[in-house]
């Protein structure tokens, strides 16, 4: 019966995920590490991480004489965190069971050791040099002495510094990482010495510096992919031919490659000599992904419900990168009268980076898009067929335009009301927008600004009235703490409706806050001017604001406070009289292709027929 229940006992142990304690091994005997703490931090944390006894105890347990080993090794790497601090002249005293290494009796008391070996590391730093001087000296100094001198301009350590390893290291790359920037891309340290001098003190660095020649960029080469056409490519990378070596632009010239879609990776190899012309020779290697993708994206609001949208790509359709994705949306499933009171959005959108093959440039981009549209929303309805052609020109990486006809055909009414009382518009326009872009991401940005504006002169052919749309959103990204866990991000919006009154101008072309992406808190388009029945009937004029604070808690887990506010106005300049203010927390999950976010609002200020709250769900912060 023993026997019975103590398997019974056991067999419950492992059901329940109990984990059973193991003996240890024969012949090995455990021991704690104590490290007496020091008066700097950070020699500390440098003897606890060059030591084997700390990183070894628990991994790799070990015999009684193996940790006298360990500790006679730690000797040796101890001295060698006291140089990466500066303390030239530290030294350690390590004890085991109360007693120094080289004690006579010591091996004995271990050989009889069975229960945990007390290890005690005693740091005896002494004073912390300081750097004296620093010599930066070119190889040829009669031709290069004045392009060294430039780069050391001040550069991480100055005299009367600490003489901490890390700095020093990291100063010698920076000046090696000036030299590139300045154009020469062989440039190497070619010697160093570093002179510790124990009566004064003191360290003296010495470099000796090698810039190499100037060059400039020779024809790049693309090679790996087996779809994507090679006279494109090399129109595409050729564009830092003849360019000033910098390692910027290689890489800027890397994510525009990868950009175009067609790739799963794109590395760059840059020679390592130059070539009879004296340029540099660059290779970009890329690797192709799958064709063709399809995907869906989901979203929420509380007051309608979720939206869905579904899309076929195609990223190579022609052999230079052209991208044709199909796609069809639905939204607001939840709104009274279901299926029948959605949202429904479908058509195409077409990207040619590589407009008439090369005669445009290679800034140039060709982007399309028709789509049908059906919309029964708080401040109108609206079916509609609308094509807008442009043309994009990137001036830089961070600064683009745009510029291109739009027709927007269809007829619109006010909200609910019967389709044969809705009124038929032809719009004609001419769509410019300009975007200067200095974030570090897309979907997730800590720093930085981005400012958008657009501006469409128009003409309404059904009411012969001429008009012109303008709308402006900048936004800035401050990390707190430098290490992207505390963000500030702050985002305005103005618009103005310029040579026309508003009623004269069909519904869908005026202005509109609140809802997701304006004003939390507030339903959908419900802040604005109303006419006599209190329906929303759009403004001339749009002032919007927002103030968002997001803190990572754990993990890939944040947490986010933030403040909406926004107004619209009857006339042409924007105002503040009828400001409606919304504030809320969120959470976020942060994946790698950007951050899931759910967010609650309230409204601050009540207004008639708005919901007491707002939900919103999606994928990138709010803005």
């Amino acid at each position: 019966m023993p026997r019975r229940l103590a398997a019974w006992l056991l067999t419950l142990l492992l059901l329940t995920g109990l984990a059973v304690a193991q003996e240890p091994e024969p012949g090995t005997v455990p021991y704690q590490v104590e490290i007496v703490p020091t008066e700097d931090a950070r020699l500390d944390a440098a003897l606890a991480a060059v030591s084997q006894l700390v990183a070894l105890r628990e991994k790799a347990p070990t015999t009684a004489l193996g940790i006298l080993g360990r500790a006679q090794g730690d000797q040796r790497r101890l001295q060698t965190a006291f140089r990466s601090e500066g303390y030239y002249a530290g030294t350690a005293r390590i004890e085991l069971l109360g007693l120094p290494l080289n004690d006579p009796a010591l091996v004995p008391r271990l050989e009889q050791a069975r229960g945990p070996v007390a290890v005690r590391i005693v740091a005896n730093p002494g004073p912390q040099y300081r750097i004296a001087r620093i010599d930066i000296a070119p190889v040829n100094p009669a031709e290069q002495a004045a392009l060294v001198a430039a780069t050391a301009t001040p550069f991480g350590i100055t005299p009367g510094d600490p003489a901490r390893g890390a700095p020093v290291l990291a100063a010698e790359e920076t000046l090696r990482q000036r030299l590139l920037a300045a154009g020469h891309p062989l440039a190497t340290v070619v010697g160093r010495e570093y002179t510790v001098d124990f009566d004064s003190q003191t360290l003296t660095v010495a470099w000796k510096i090698a810039p190499g020649p100037f060059a400039v960029f020779a024809q790049p080469s693309v090679t790996g992919s087996d779809t994507v056409s090679q006279a494109f490519l090399e129109r595409r990378a050729g564009r830092i031919t003849g360019q000033p070596f910098s390692p910027e632009r290689l890489e800027a010239e890397r994510r525009d490659l990868a950009g175009l879609g067609p790739f799963g990776s794109v590395r760059v190899q840059a020679g390592t000599q130059l070539n009879a012309e004296g340029q540099l020779p660059v290779t970009f290697i890329v690797t192709d992904r799958p064709r063709h993708a399809v995907g869906i994206n989901l979203a929420y609001e509380t007051n309608y419900g979720p939206s869905i949208r579904v899309y076929w790509e195609d990223r190579n359709l022609f052999g230079s990168a052209e991208r044709l994705r199909l796609e069809a949306e639905i939204s607001r499933l939840l709104a009274n009268g279901g299926l029948n009171q959605a949202t429904y959005r479908i058509g195409a959108t077409y990207r040619d980076p590589d407009p008439l093959r090369g005669r445009l440039g290679p800034e140039w981009s060709f982007l399309g898009s028709v789509f049908a549209v059906r919309e029964l929303l708080k401040a109108y309805d609206r079916q509609a067929i609308t094509l807008i052609p442009l043309l994009e020109r990137r001036f830089s990486e961070r600064l683009s335009a745009t510029i291109g006809p739009v027709f927007d055909v269809g007829q619109t009414g006010a909200p609910g009301s019967p389709t044969d009382t809705w009124q038929r518009y032809e719009i004609v326009g001419l769509q410019m927008g300009l975007r200067y872009d200095t974030t570090d991401s897309l979907l997730d940005p800590a720093k930085g600004y981005r400012v958008v504006g657009t501006l469409m002169p128009a003409y309404s052919i059904q009411g012969s009235t001429p008009f012109a749309p303008l709308r402006a959103t900048a936004s800035t990204y401050w990390d707190v703490l430098g290490n992207r866990r505390s963000i500030l991000a702050v985002r305005g919006t103005v618009g103005s409706l310029l040579g026309a009154d508003r009623l004269d101008v069909p519904r869908h072309m005026r202005f509109y806050a609140g809802g997701g992406g304006s004003v939390r808190g507030y339903d959908y388009q419900s802040i604005g001017p109303r006419d006599a029945q209190g329906r929303i009937t759009g403004g001339s004029s749009l002032v919007e604001g927002s103030l968002e604070w997001r803190q990572r808690v754990w993990g890939d887990v944040g947490m986010v406070a933030f403040v909406d506010a926004g107004s619209v106005g009857g006339g042409v300049a924007p105002s503040t009289g009828d400001l409606r203010v919304g504030a809320g927390l969120g959470a976020r999950y942060y994946t790698p292709i950007g951050p899931i976010r759910a967010d609650v609002a309230l409204p601050l200020v009540k207004q008639q027929g708005s919901s007491g709250y707002g939900l919103y769900i999606g994928i990138g912060q709010a803005f």
